[in-house]
């Protein structure tokens, strides 16, 4: 399967959690179905300046962040840490984070949710 560029869902949406601003999600592959039932979510993600997803917990389930551009403060359980372009970020179930854009750039990000179970 290639899923071209025009065929990608995007979606500027207000950025969930409580978050400020709105964001945009690319869904790479579509849901449960396309991840094997071992995950939910494969995207493109994009927080805008100013912007940032709220602080969330994840039950029975991880999400991951590989940043590709853009500066972003990531709260990791509490202890925020400065990300930038090549760093990834793991939330376990169980565990809370969020992330908002520092600066004028988006931060541009890969985000991958998958089930623990």
């Amino acid at each position: 399967m290639v899923r071209r560029k025009e065929e990608v869902c995007s979606e500027v949406k207000p950025s969930p959690f409580d978050g400020k601003g709105e964001i945009c999600v690319r869904s790479l592959l579509n849901g449960p179905g396309e991840l094997y039932e071992k995950g939910r979510v494969f995207a493109h993600t994009t927080v805008y300046p100013g912007a940032g997803l709220g602080y969330h917990v994840h039950d029975n389930e991880s999400e991951t962040y590989y940043i590709l551009s853009g500066t972003g403060r990531f709260n990791d359980n509490g202890n925020l840490v400065t990300v930038t372009a090549g760093d990834v970020t793991f939330t376990g179930a169980g565990e809370g984070h969020s992330i908002e854009a520092l600066g004028e750039e988006p931060v541009e990000m890969i985000a991958l949710i998958l089930y623990k179970e």
